[in-house]
């Protein structure tokens, strides 16, 4: 079975940034990190979980509007690590974070939170 940690939210004020980090671990051999779409979701309060960016097994890149030319997806396929760099936050990109392969689901992990406080 294959785990997703995701690591590095916290409280930042607005205009700053942070950079989440997402490991894949475990039964690696079931899921071929790097042959496999990743993307960042994001779910806050009281509304449905939604996708933020995503970056495709050649490195090709989409983002939700809402984030474009703010946040930055990669990935590093030796470490099984998506990251998204988050610049410019805004008060509403406060949520809980979470990664995911869109080719490949799996099971959800814990997520990180950000909050952004204006």
């Amino acid at each position: 079975q294959v785990q997703l940690v995701e690591s590095g939210g916290g409280l930042v004020q607005a205009g700053g940034s942070l950079r989440l980090s997402c490991a894949a671990s475990g039964s690696i051999f079931s899921f071929r990190f790097s042959i496999n779409a990743m993307a960042w979701y994001r779910q806050a309060p009281g509304k449905q979980r939604e996708l933020v960016a995503a970056i495709a097994r050649g490195g090709t890149t989409n983002y939700a509007d809402s984030v474009k030319g703010r946040f930055t997806i990669s990935r590093d396929n030796g470490k099984n690590t998506v990251y998204l760099q988050m610049n410019s936050l805004k008060p509403e990109d406060t949520a809980v974070y979470y990664c995911n392969s869109p080719s490949t689901p799996l099971a959800w992990g814990q997520g990180t939170q950000v909050t952004v406080s204006s």
